[in-house]
């Protein structure tokens, strides 16, 4: 399989999975068994390249909260935002200097992918049995940006369905509400994620396939602007069972069919 090929498979999955619950951290280390491993970079920015389709998606949100920074509604919303990213940012520095890498080995994501499922479930049980609200809180924007972590330390985690769900248990949230928080947080995020990267392999000097690169980054966008559309318009009618259901098919999978230790 040339290089090309495979980067384009890589962005295509990187795209349909980034924002589905089903984490895409972990489906990038699985496909990456078969189409050969690619360096941080080359997995945080095509990361980039879906947060890009969210943006497109968002932008009237986004040019909403940017033009009434006057207001004390958006303003407090931006506030939120910012809290719950400087929480991942701050501590996610912290993890990497503590040496922590990504592991490579593909059970502990299969783990990862059937106790989310788990988590999901029971959290989406808990939170309807509240009556559902809109205001998202400075507590539930502390513990989205812990999620962020947690999620970025566990592979097969996902980020989006740990701070949707946090999101949706500490505030008996709507989905949509927690689902546009998640979502909006992970913009500034994986940006700066992306940044780090690139100002890490320019001072290293190490080289990366440019083409490839593009390539990926093109592919995740287009799909992921799809998948984000879709999905916003799943989850005003439906839970997210079916993605549950998923996650615990494709980890027992995993489980059974690949070596021990793989």
């Amino acid at each position: 399989m040339t290089s090309l090929l495979a980067a384009l498979l890589l962005g295509i999955i990187e795209g349909v999975t980034e924002f589905l619950p089903i984490s895409s951290t972990g489906h990038l280390l699985i496909a990456e068994h078969w189409l050969g491993a690619r360096t941080d970079l080359f997995n945080i920015v095509i990361q980039a390249g879906a947060i890009l389709a969210v943006v497109l998606i968002y932008r009237e949100r986004l040019w909403q909260l940017a033009t009434g920074l006057r207001e004390p509604g958006p303003r407090d919303y931006v506030g939120k935002l910012f809290v719950a990213f400087a929480v991942t940012a701050v501590l996610g520095l912290l993890v990497k200097k503590m040496g922590f890498n990504l592991p490579t080995a593909v059970t502990p994501v299969a783990w990862a992918l059937v106790l989310g499922a788990l988590w999901m479930l029971a959290a989406e049980y808990f939170a309807e049995k509240h009556a559902p609200g809109t205001d998202i809180t400075w507590t539930i924007a502390l513990l989205v940006g812990l999620a962020q972590v947690v999620a970025g330390v566990f592979p097969g985690t996902s980020r989006s369905a740990a701070t949707i769900f946090v999101a949706m248990l500490a505030g008996a949230l709507t989905r949509g509400a927690a689902t546009e928080f998640a979502f909006l947080v992970g913009i500034p995020t994986m940006f700066a994620a992306s940044a780090y990267e690139l100002l890490k392999l320019e001072n290293s000097g190490g080289h990366e396939d440019m083409a490839a690169l593009a390539v990926a980054f093109v592919a995740s966008t287009v799909t992921a602007f799809i998948a984000v559309k879709w999905l916003l318009g799943y989850i005003r009618r439906h839970r997210f069972t079916a993605f549950a259901i998923y996650r615990i098919v494709l980890g027992a999978a995993l489980l059974w069919f690949l070596p021990a230790g793989s």
